[in-house]
């Protein structure tokens, strides 16, 4: 008996493909410089690591404007670009931050950190989980701060600290902690609804 031929074809748009893939490898850049950072903190090249902070932020931003502009967005390139964000702006910056100051503040240090990561990655599952609803007018506007903004917000003391601002007397072990509360409760802050 004669078995029937399977006339199947895989077909791919290879222009498609290319369009994927181009905002997909900025982005993996921006995780390349995320860890990066990690690096430089871990040598003691603080300033270095905050420019790669800025980088990652800078690549951030493009990768999803490229996406729409040349129409080659994807559901891979939108949960890539939140793990690459929980990389470069949760667990980076809280790593710097712990080389540089809250090392010294012992298990309170660490559990700042700790707390601030986690923050970022309920704000990234909630940025997730909004997106994925039905279009709406709250889509144009964001719900607690961003991630790139959250993880440039906690390395402000740090970038206040490499300025030449001598005359002022700052007790980092204090002003540290305070940034990292405040960023991780401006990160999963919710707006209220208008109840009149």
């Amino acid at each position: 008996m004669e078995q029937p031929k399977n006339n199947l074809k895989i077909v791919t748009d290879k222009k498609t493909n290319a369009r994927v893939i181009l905002p997909n490898m900025l982005t993996l850049i921006g995780v390349c410089i995320g860890l990066s950072s990690i690096r430089f903190a871990l040598d003691g090249k603080f300033e270095f690591a905050i420019i790669a902070i800025m980088f990652a932020a800078l690549i951030d931003g493009l990768d999803g404007r490229i996406a729409r502009l040349i129409k080659g967005t994807s559901k891979v390139g939108k949960e890539l670009d939140s793990l690459t964000d929980m990389i470069s702006f949760g667990v980076a910056p809280a790593f710097i931050m712990y080389f540089w100051k809250l090392n010294t503040l012992g298990r309170f240090g660490w559990l700042l950190c700790l707390i601030y990561v986690i923050c970022v990655a309920l704000r990234l599952a909630r940025f997730n989980v909004n997106t994925g609803q039905a279009p709406s007018w709250r889509d144009n506007f964001f719900e607690g701060v961003p991630s790139p903004a959250g993880g440039i917000l906690v390395l402000t003391p740090l970038i206040f600290s490499l300025t030449s601002f001598d005359f002022i007397n700052i007790n980092y072990d204090i002003v540290v902690p305070v940034f990292f509360i405040a960023t991780s409760l401006l990160l999963i802050q919710k707006k209220l609804k208008n109840t009149y």
